[in-house]
Formats: structure tokens, sequence, C-alpha cells
């Protein structure tokens, strides 16, 4: 099990809350509930109501429309991010390819965080354009 004090310093470690104080980010260790995965176990699928944001502690996970596999993620990546900002069905499904763990951070928690730390929101942003690049360069 993942202390408080360890997700502190893994939440340090993502662009997205690096600039936060430690006191802020032990708020958002709280929260976070550590999710433990089997290779071939699914975070969710295509289609279900999103209610969370994922972060990747250790593992890798790979994002897909049915057999079509879109990208994969390791270490210190972000997923899930656009079902706390939307209400929208998940656009795709992801599965862990490795043992992996994930930190959850649910959707009215983080709108909390957000209302409170706009960069945060920034960030956000940041990760969603990176990845509307990178898929429109496909």
């Amino acid at each position: 099990m993942i202390s408080t004090v360890e997700k502190v310093l893994f939440l340090k470690s993502i662009d997205l809350f690096r600039t936060l104080p430690s006191e802020e980010l032990a708020q958002i260790a709280e929260i976070a509930e550590e999710q433990p995965l089997a290779a071939g176990d699914q975070v969710f699928a295509q289609g279900e109501t999103g209610d969370a944001l994922y972060l990747i502690v250790e593992g890798k996970v790979k994002v897909h429309q049915g057999s079509k596999e879109l990208v994969r993620l390791g270490e210190r990546d972000v997923f899930g991010e656009m079902a706390v900002l939307d209400s929208e069905p998940r656009s795709a499904s992801v599965t862990a390819v490795e043992d992996s763990v994930l930190l959850k951070i649910g959707r009215d928690d983080f709108r909390d965080i957000l209302g409170e730390r706009p960069e945060i929101a920034m960030g956000v942003m940041k990760v969603l354009t990176r990845r509307l690049r990178e898929t429109s360069r496909k």
C-alpha cells in the first residue's frame, strides 16, 4: 500500500501537480485511491460514464477502441481527465498490459481542486492539447 508521503512525492513528480505546495498535495493524496491491477484488467470501458481520472504509479496500460490500440501509457502518465471536465461517455477503453498500480481521483473531488487551483485546470488543458496534437499527426 502506498503511504500518504509516497503519494505526495509521486504527485510532485507529475507535471499537472508540480506547482502545488506540499500541503495541497497532501490533501490530494488523501483523496487519491490506490488501485492495483493485474495484466489484462480493464480500468474502464468505452461508453461508460466517466467518474474519475487516473495517474499511473507503476506499470503500463493501453488505451483502445475495440481491438484498435490508440496509445500505451506508463509511469507518471495521466488518463481519464476528460471525464472530470464533462459528463460524456468514455471515448475509449483502458486495459492494463502488465501488473500496474494507479491512483484514482474522483470527479467531484477533482472539480473541487480545479475550483481552488486554476493552474491545475491549465495543466489539464495542456495534457488535452498535447493529446489532440498527437492524434492529428496520426
